[in-house]
């Protein structure tokens, strides 16, 4: 113990930032347990089930090493502890290259985001609607959201599972096709109906190329993907925010570790 004037200033400046990061370490971690226990999260769509979950766990882990990499940087700064530090230092770096590398590859593989989510609602709403719970779920709450219905329009439910039970060959989707009578699921219907009025419009049997007034007519697809798209953007801007704080602790840690040194050198 022992900095005082602008080594101490650097000292309390390390402890400020890593407070910083271990609220964002905190965030991280309710925003993953949230997203586990929330199906409806719209990012959802953007992958198959097994890698949404395996992401979010994946999350979960950053989050915690975040807390404990921010908690050692305070405890090393508040002791003036080279060691813990250095640790901090080394930990931050390694978990700020992967976060890097982690934007470079989501970056570089941006383009392929509008196919797949366009693809995976399409798939959603064809064929794992009222067969996975959590899709069920997350295409009710994006249709209720976005005040849409299917992922073209509605007529996408006409040759879907939730209609035809049957789709183990192509022959059985051909012939469902045929069938120009089709409901749609409850989430379709337009806000402010009552449970009656909507239960009659989607059971009555919705006619192709037929606009009803009391069934939204827009296809979820396009609505879907250009939301995530801005919401993209939001994370990158948060990204590079956390990136920055991350790069100021690492500069802050290492100016205290020379003056810790000097310091000491000073003393002997």
């Amino acid at each position: 113990m022992g900095l005082n004037g602008c080594c101490g200033i650097i000292k309390y400046l390390v402890i400020l930032v890593n407070l910083a990061f271990w609220l964002i370490g905190f965030g991280i971690v309710l925003l993953a347990i949230w997203m586990l226990t929330d199906p409806t999260f719209l990012i959802s769509m953007t992958q198959n089930e097994n890698n949404y979950f395996i992401g979010l766990y994946i999350l979960l882990v950053v989050g915690g090493l975040m807390l404990s990499v921010a908690f050692l940087g305070c405890c090393g700064a508040f002791k003036e502890s080279q060691c813990m530090l250095f640790s901090f230092f080394s930990c931050l770096l390694i978990v700020l290259v992967a976060e890097i590398a982690a934007g470079a590859w989501a970056y570089h593989n941006s383009a392929k985001l509008d196919s797949y989510v366009r693809s995976a609602v399409k798939e959603a709403v064809q064929d794992e609607y009222s067969v996975v719970a959590t899709r069920t779920t997350t295409m009710d709450s994006i249709q209720k959201y976005f005040h849409c219905c299917g992922a073209e329009g509605p007529n996408d439910w006409q040759s879907s599972v939730y209609n035809n039970a049957d789709r183990s060959s192509i022959i059985n989707i051909a012939i469902s096709k045929l069938n120009v009578a089709y409901k749609v699921p409850e989430s379709c219907c337009v806000e402010g109906l009552s449970a009656a009025q909507c239960n009659d419009a989607r059971n009555t049997g919705l006619i192709t190329s037929i606009i009803r007034a009391d069934i939204y007519n827009d296809g979820c697809m396009e609505k879907l993907v250009n939301e995530i798209k801005k919401n993209i953007k939001l994370v990158y801007i948060i990204g590079a925010g956390v990136i920055g704080v991350e790069v100021l602790a690492l500069i802050f840690a290492l100016f205290l570790c020379c003056a810790i040194r000097r310091n000491n050198n000073y003393k002997n």
